[in-house]
């Protein structure tokens, strides 16, 4: 249990570094020294697009504190609720009942995209490298968290949607994610990722995502209810499969909130229903609890009597395992960023060692995918086209190889005491 609850105090001090620095230092940059020097107030690289600015932009302080209000709802009502003419399209990460009802009877194996922003470039370069290799599997469940939820839609849709994942990690850059023009919810703007998810879930793909769920399959998306406080598990599948304009609207809404970093980017609004009232719940990025879902943490513990529901289980980490040597200048800026960079590495390890060992313990294939220490290039900026590029290729080479590592690249250390008795018999 202890590890858990380590994970999510980091998390959490990683979550409230990033929401203070980003106007300080753009967290691509955490490892740049060539960065380090400049000074703590720097804004994020000048955005080379300037798309048209949304119509609410600039109301009124009166009109925008109006703007801000929801009806209250009790605690009572948060557990009944559901979404209005889609019932049962979602349920608690946290809860086993729900979560076995949920999974598909399908055996096989799953797969696991994480959080990682930028460095989900990575990842889109596995998947399509490991449709060229020919020994991607057809995954019952693709789970997905932040940019891992918005490349887990194309992945679930299939391989014919390589491309448009290639050209939605390398042909961006910052000005089509964020604005930077702060609100009274966050320190910028992301309508500009609000338009592009709207431009790429198209009702093909739609129609395409819901063929698969009626195929017995499932695509699970992460965001974190801040109402409840608990990670709220998305069935996209069924919502897919609903066909209306409404589950489309929230399709693209359960996106945009899973990438909605508390702080930077504004939280996301899903409208809901208990006994006859209608609400609206607060919705934030599904890594706040975890950069990566498998199971509810009763499933992962030592001892537990639940068991994993995958005969394989393939994680592709949008990022490096390890945290590398480096000296941050005495700037706030850096200080802050190298603190993300470590909080954030810390909650990965800790997920990777609960999915690990409960895999070995069930008899699940465990695989592993994650950048290597020999991808150095550093990212100019927020969303560098080159950086991501290159990351691209590199996963792409890696997912050619269908080269996966079967044990953790890292060791959990032993127990103070456990240290300590083996440096005294050594002495002896």
């Amino acid at each position: 249990m202890g590890m858990r609850v380590t994970y999510k105090l980091t998390a959490l001090a990683g979550m409230v570094a990033l929401a203070v620095g980003l106007l300080l230092y753009p967290v691509p940059t955490i490892a740049q020294k060539a960065e380090a020097t400049q000074a703590p107030t720097r804004a994020a690289p000048k955005q080379s697009k300037k798309p048209v600015r949304k119509p609410s932009a600039g109301m009124s302080q009166r009109a925008a504190k109006k703007h801000l209000t929801r009806p209250d709802f009790t605690e009572d009502e948060q557990r009944l609720a559901e979404i209005p003419g889609l019932p049962g399209v979602r349920f608690y990460g946290d809860s086993a009942a729900d979560y076995a009802r949920a999974v598909p009877a399908i055996p096989g194996p799953w797969l696991i995209l994480s959080s990682g922003g930028e460095d989900g470039a990575y990842g889109a370069g596995i998947l399509s490298g490991w449709t060229l290799s020919g020994k991607r599997p057809d995954f019952p469940v693709v789970t997905g968290v932040s940019t891992g939820a918005l490349m887990a839609v194309f992945a679930f849709a299939g391989p014919k949607y390589d491309e448009a994942l290639r050209k939605a990690y390398t042909n961006i850059t910052a000005a089509d994610i964020f604005e930077l023009s702060p609100t009274p919810e966050s320190l910028t703007d992301t309508w500009p990722l609000k338009r592009l998810i709207e431009k790429s879930v198209t009702p093909e793909l739609l129609a395409d995502v819901a063929a698969q769920y009626k195929r017995g399959r499932r695509l699970f998306v992460l965001t974190t209810n801040l109402d409840a406080g608990r990670s709220m598990v998305w069935d996209m599948g069924m919502i897919a499969a609903k066909g209306s304009e409404d589950s489309m609207r929230l399709f693209g809404n359960i996106l945009l909130a899973s990438t909605a970093i508390p702080g930077p980017f504004p939280p996301v609004y899903i409208e809901v229903e208990a006994n006859g009232r209608r609400f609206l719940e607060m919705h934030v990025d599904g890594g706040v609890n975890g950069p990566m879902y498998v199971a509810p943490e009763s499933y992962l513990f030592p001892g537990s009597h639940e068991r994993l529901p995958m005969t394989q289980l393939y994680v592709v980490l949008n990022g490096k395992v390890r945290s590398e040597f480096y000296m941050p200048a005495r700037t706030t800026s850096t200080v802050l960023a190298r603190s993300i960079s470590l909080a954030l590495k810390m909650g990965a390890r800790v997920d990777l060692v609960l999915f690990f060992n409960a895999a070995r313990r069930d008899g699940v294939d465990f695989n592993l995918a994650h950048v290597d220490s020999g991808f150095t290039m550093e990212a100019r900026g927020s969303f560098d086209p080159n950086y991501m590029k290159a990351l691209f290729e590199r996963g792409l080479e890696q997912g050619r190889k269908a080269a996966f590592a079967k044990e953790l690249p890292f060791r959990p250390a032993p127990a103070m005491s456990e240290g300590a008795g083996e440096a005294t018999s050594r002495a002896k």
